[in-house]
């Protein structure tokens, strides 16, 4: 099979585990040069950068914090430096801190706005200038189908997520004359080391509640990175992908 990305330099931050791993590890099989971040999974991202080095392409892990503007703005220097080009960002770091509006605390409020929704913004705009001086990019953004329906108990995640909705939106509107498209994907239940600590029969439940009978799987998110990420989407921009199972119809 033909790889979609070759010789494409792409970078995908929070990628030591979950969806942004199986993001990272299927870019660098369609031929993408792979730069990443991670924070805490220090022995994670370091296996990362092995296991991509491995399938033939450049890889390269950063610890950087995306929610950190100066910090975005290093990353996406040395990036430049390292490999020449960025041409696609997949901005996938994000964190919880689930419970219910009535007992969260502003800081919880803020962590999660902080590092899901302010990252994007950070990593984008420190991306700017690689990407029209080159007039040409692909900016995908993962959003999250709580950021499109919202959920009891997680006030912050689905407003941060949907605050990269609409910034995904507008990004489109403003870049699409320099050839840079912006788009977000909207993953629903997809199955995790995250979700696999949960109660079997709880996890069956959400399955049965959804058209296609199952969770998503990491693959199931980076097939449509990579169509995104590809020539094969050079029309779409601004949109908002909802890769749920039907989930959300």
């Amino acid at each position: 099979m033909s790889q979609l990305l070759t010789g494409k330099n792409i970078l995908v931050t929070g990628a030591s585990k979950g969806i942004g791993r199986g993001i990272a590890v299927e870019m660098a099989r369609q031929g993408a040069n792979v730069s990443f971040t991670y924070l805490s999974s220090v022995e994670q991202g370091q296996a990362l950068e092995a296991e991509l080095s491995a399938l033939g392409v450049k890889a390269k892990g950063y610890r950087s914090d995306a929610s950190d503007f100066k910090a975005a703005e290093e990353l996406v220097n040395n990036i430049v430096t390292e490999f020449g080009s960025l041409d696609v960002i997949v901005n996938n770091a994000g964190i919880t801190k689930d419970g219910l509006l009535m007992r969260m605390s502003e800081e919880q409020f803020n962590d999660v706005v902080r590092v899901n929704l302010n990252s994007v913004f950070n990593v984008t705009k420190a991306a700017l200038r690689q990407l029209l001086k080159q007039k040409y990019g692909s900016i995908i953004n993962m959003t999250s189908i709580v950021g499109v329906t919202g959920n009891a108990g997680q006030a912050n995640y689905a407003a941060s997520k949907a605050g990269i909705i609409g910034f995904t939106k507008s990004v489109a509107q403003e870049l699409g004359s320099r050839n840079i498209r912006c788009n977000a994907i909207a993953p629903g239940f997809i199955e995790t080391e995250m979700t696999a600590v949960l109660d079997p029969a709880v996890v069956q439940g959400w399955r049965d509640g959804i058209p296609l009978k199952r969770g998503g799987t990491p693959q199931d998110i980076a097939n449509v990175v990579v169509f995104l990420a590809s020539d094969l989407s050079s029309y779409v921009t601004g949109q908002v992908l909802h890769v749920d199972g039907g989930m959300h119809t």
